[in-house]
C-alpha cells in the first residue's frame, strides 16, 4: 500500500529542492528545471534509453567509477545549446563551497549531471535556447516548496505527440515510511493517450482518487485529435533527437549507485505505461535517480518495493504533465493541452 507525498511531488523527498527559469519573451519557448541536492550531496545513478539524447557527465554515474554523489541535477530544454544552462548552476554551487572535494578548503568541482530535449523554434526563433543565466537563475528560485507543474522550465516548449508537453511530479510514501518520487519533462514523440480511445494512459495508475476526475472523451474530440496531431507532424522529415521524455527519480532511502542505475531502469517501464510509442530513434529519454540517504539502507523485499513504486511514481508524474499543460499557439506551433483538446474527459475538480 503507497500514499502520495503532502504535495505528491519531487520535493516530498526531504532535503531536495527544485527550481525553474522559464522563457516565454518575443521568439522563446522553452526553460530549464534544477533538482538540487542536500548539501551532502546525492548517490546518482541514470538509465539512458532512447536513441537520441542529449546528456552531460553521465558516464560518471556508471558504478564502475569513481564519483557516487552529485551536487544537482539539470534538465533543460534547447538540445544541445541548452547544455549551456548547467554551466550557470556549477558556477552557483561552486560559489556556494559545493563540488568534490580536491584539496583545500574551497577547492571543490561541482558535480552537475544534465540531460537536453528538443524544444527549438517551438518559440518561433530557432537557436534560443537556455543560457547559463538561464541556469543561474533556476538554481536561485530552488526551493522546497510543491514542485511547479505545467508549461514552466524544461517543460515550456514540450511537445507530447500531437498535444502540448509540460513537466509534471508525483511521489509515494512506502508502508515503511520510505518516500519516492518523480519529476518529469514530457517531449514524447509517442502521445500519451490511448489513440483508439483517447484515454489518458497514466489514469489507470493513480493512486487513490488521483486521476478519478479524468474519463474517456467523445468521438468527435477524438476524431479531431487525431486530425490536429497529423498536421502537427505534417510536412516534418522525420529527424533523431525531434523529442525526448527526461527525469528525475528521487528517494530518501539509502542506495548505491548501481541501485540507483537499475530504479532508473524501472523508471523507464513506468514511462512505457504512459507514452506510447517510448524509448524510439527519435527520442533520447533519460532518466536520473537520487538517493539523499536520510533512511537506512533497504533490505531486498523493501528494495524491491522502492523500485516498483519509482516506476509508479514517473507513469503517474506523465499524467500530471499531460494535465498541467497549457495550449500554446505562437505562430511557430499550434498545440492544444489534453484538456483542451479532450475537455469532455476532465472534469474540474
Amino acid at each position: 500500500m503507497m500514499r502520495p507525498g503532502p504535495t505528491n511531488s519531487l520535493t516530498d523527498v526531504a532535503g531536495l529542492r527544485v527550481g525553474h527559469a522559464t522563457r516565454r519573451d518575443q521568439g522563446w519557448l522553452t526553460g530549464c528545471t534544477v533538482v538540487v541536492a542536500p548539501d551532502a550531496g546525492a548517490v546518482a545513478g541514470v538509465d539512458v534509453r532512447g536513441g537520441a539524447p542529449g546528456t552531460r557527465e553521465t558516464d560518471l554515474l556508471d558504478p564502475r567509477n569513481l564519483v557516487d554523489r552529485v551536487n544537482a541535477v539539470v534538465l533543460t530544454g534547447g538540445s544541445a545549446f541548452g547544455l549551456a544552462a548547467a554551466d550557470g548552476v556549477v558556477q552557483q554551487l561552486y560559489a556556494a563551497g559545493l563540488g568534490w572535494p580536491m584539496g583545500e578548503p574551497g577547492q571543490v568541482v561541482p558535480i552537475l549531471p544534465a540531460a537536453v530535449l528538443f524544444d527549438l523554434g517551438r518559440g518561433g526563433e530557432f537557436a534560443n535556447a537556455p543560457t547559463a543565466a538561464d541556469g543561474a537563475d533556476a538554481y536561485a528560485s530552488a526551493s522546497t516548496d510543491a514542485v511547479l507543474q505545467g508549461c514552466a522550465g524544461a517543460g515550456t516548449g514540450a511537445r507530447a505527440g500531437g498535444l502540448k508537453g509540460a513537466i509534471g511530479s508525483a511521489s509515494a510514501v512506502l508502508d515503511d515510511g520510505t518516500t519516492v518520487a518523480a519529476l518529469v519533462a514530457l517531449n514524447s514523440f509517442g502521445a500519451p493517450y490511448d489513440e483508439r480511445t483517447g484515454e489518458l494512459l497514466a489514469a489507470r495508475h493513480g493512486l487513490g482518487d488521483e486521476f478519478a476526475h479524468v474519463g474517456t472523451p467523445s468521438v468527435d474530440e477524438l476524431d479531431a485529435a487525431r486530425d490536429r496531431a497529423a498536421a502537427a507532424y505534417e510536412g516534418q522529415p522525420v529527424r533523431p533527437g525531434m523529442a525526448t521524455t527526461i527525469g528525475v527519480i528521487a528517494t530518501d532511502a539509502t542506495l548505491t549507485k548501481a541501485q540507483c542505475q537499475k530504479t532508473s531502469g524501472l523508471g523507464h517501464d513506468g514511462l512505457a505505461r504512459a507514452v506510447h510509442p517510448v524509448h524510439t530513434l527519435l527520442d533520447g529519454d533519460t532518466l536520473f535517480t537520487l538517493a539523499t540517504g536520510e533512511r537506512p539502507a533497504p533490505d531486498l523485499a523493501a528494495l524491491h518495493a522502492l523500485m516498483v513504486a519509482a516506476g509508479d511514481c514517473v507513469t503517474r508524474a506523465v499524467g500530471h504533465a499531460v494535465l498541467a499543460a497549457e495550449s500554446v499557439s505562437n505562430g511557430a506551433v499550434d498545440l492544444r493541452s489534453y484538456r483542451d483538446a479532450f475537455p469532455s474527459a476532465v472534469r474540474m475538480r
